[in-house]
């Protein structure tokens, strides 16, 4: 019974993701066609050539540096993965991610392949979590630079007063926040299960370090590709105000509406580039439409690697060798 109710609900949420999809890609379209072709066409014509050859440079060595940052955790903890078999895994999740029904289904072909691999089961889906976990807190130091320009879009006249509540602490006394409410409950719950999954690596703050210095890495990338794009369309928005909405953009895509937050990414960077950054709307159409092709651009690697994360021998078929020692 249980077991048909879980599979029910999977099936429900699948299809709800599917619906989503076809939802934001409906959107999106509808969007370009009122847009016009023509003036998405000449936006993407206004870039220089190099500045889009140095984008795709930098959106490969974003993919690059996410592959380091997951080996700086594999490595810390002993699991015996190296280096070019973390960059094949990663990649061929990268491309699954194109495919799969959830904005976290790169991580699930991850967690299939690297089981094959490595004996340290447990350890290996806890460097995939925690792996998530920094790239999202990277993400985070970058999200108040959009937040201010949305909380002043949102509540511009109320925005000291919000302020003078946090200051307050009467946020506290709201209802299902107090010390014993089901929300605080949740958020301790939760709270505690990443100091469990942090654990390993608490131990090992230089491999967190060096995690976190790669996400830095891929983010600047990323927000340098996305500026150089901005740029050569002739939008003079700043770098680092491209960074903190893209930031904002990366959180609402993490909720999952479609298949890798297809469409769904899309219509959120138009929307918060054109109202938050001043960025035209054809422009801020292009962009988003440019990040997708060009971040599956840079997965089709893992596409040669795919048959073989998902079919390699399991830990119990190899023959039993010595524990790996860290590198």
């Amino acid at each position: 019974m249980t077991m048909n109710s879980s599979r029910d609900g999977r099936s429900r949420g699948s299809l709800a993701r599917l619906i989503g999809t076809l939802i934001g890609v409906s959107l999106l379209v509808y969007l370009l066609s009122r847009q016009g072709w023509t003036e998405i066409v000449a936006a993407i014509r206004q870039i220089p050539l190099t500045s889009f050859a140095l984008a795709c440079g930098f959106m490969f060595v974003s993919r690059l540096a996410v592959c380091a940052r997951w080996y700086a955790l594999l490595r810390s903890s002993g699991t015996g993965v190296n280096f070019p078999t973390a960059t094949k895994l990663t990649f061929a999740g990268l491309f699954a991610a194109n495919f799969l029904p959830t904005t976290i289904g790169g991580d699930v072909v991850r967690l299939a392949g690297v089981m094959r691999i490595s004996q340290e089961r447990a350890t290996c889906a806890a460097s995939i979590v925690v792996d998530r976990l920094v790239g999202m807190a990277g993400m985070a130091t970058a999200a108040p630079i959009g937040l201010v320009k949305l909380v002043g879009w949102l509540i511009p006249e109320t925005t000291p007063s919000v302020t003078n509540v946090l200051a307050s602490g009467a946020l506290a006394r709201l209802p299902g926040l107090k010390g014993g409410g089901r929300l605080a409950e949740w958020i301790r719950k939760a709270v505690r299960r990443m100091v469990e999954l942090f654990d390993l690596w608490v131990h090992r703050p230089a491999a967190l370090l060096e995690a976190y210095g790669y996400t830095w890495v891929h983010m600047l990338c990323l927000f340098l590709l996305m500026w150089l794009l901005l740029r050569g369309m002739g939008e003079g928005i700043s770098f680092w105000l491209t960074a903190g909405l893209w930031s904002l953009t990366y959180f609402i895509t993490l909720v999952p509406f479609s298949i890798n937050g297809l469409g769904i990414q899309e219509l959120t960077a138009a929307f918060i580039f054109s109202q938050f950054g001043g960025v035209s709307a054809a422009s801020s159409l292009t962009l988003g439409l440019l990040i997708r092709t060009l971040g599956m651009a840079a997965s089709l690697p893992g596409a040669l690697f795919i048959s073989e994360t998902l079919s390699g021998v399991t830990a119990e078929e190899r023959p039993s060798a010595p524990h790996s020692a860290p590198e």
